[in-house]
């Protein structure tokens, strides 16, 4: 019986959310993703040498409007045409300097091939109304709902404030 009940709980037990992932932030210590739940998340592929640099800007922007209710998280990537080539210290010091960026940055990862971070291999394949697979550019982006479920999915050229995102704030 017990055999029977834990294969059946292997079919029905719910796809992870966010909040079972740990990264390390863009200082080296740990950013427990659980720590935001409650608030919607949006999570974004950067990178500090591409044509969507300048989203960094309204990504502040929209942290700082809807910050009782969203979090916003920078994870740069260097996957794309070589556009995120400094050590985590120059990126920070770069997005700080140009953008005025205070939300949260992890440390730079991996967001496609065969060295993909975990969490955006879960985000890659979860369901949601709009597309899976994987990351085409930087400045791709991820909202999270107040569980740690994804729920909508936009490529780079959609921009932080544009009605797309704002309208699920």
């Amino acid at each position: 019986m017990k055999t029977i009940l834990l294969v059946l709980a292997m079919f029905i037990t719910p796809p992870p959310s966010i909040y079972t992932f740990k990264v390390q932030n863009i200082d080296g210590k740990n950013l427990d993703l659980k720590q935001f739940k409650g608030k919607k998340v949006l999570i974004v592929n950067t990178a500090s040498k591409c044509g969507y640099t300048k989203q960094y800007a309204d990504l502040q922007k929209l942290a700082d409007t809807y910050k009782d209710k969203l979090v916003v998280i920078g994870f740069p990537a260097n996957n794309f045409g070589g556009q995120e080539p400094g050590e985590n210290l120059t990126i920070k010091e770069f997005c700080q300097k140009n953008f005025g960026v205070t939300f949260p940055l992890a440390e730079k990862s991996s967001v496609k091939g065969d060295d993909i971070s975990p969490l955006f291999k879960h985000l890659t394949t979860a369901a949601n109304p709009d597309f899976t697979g994987d990351i085409k550019w930087n400045f791709e982006k991820f909202l999270i709902d107040e569980e740690g479920n994804l729920i909508h999915r936009f490529r780079s050229s959609v921009t932080p404030m544009s009605p797309e995102i704002t309208k699920y704030l």
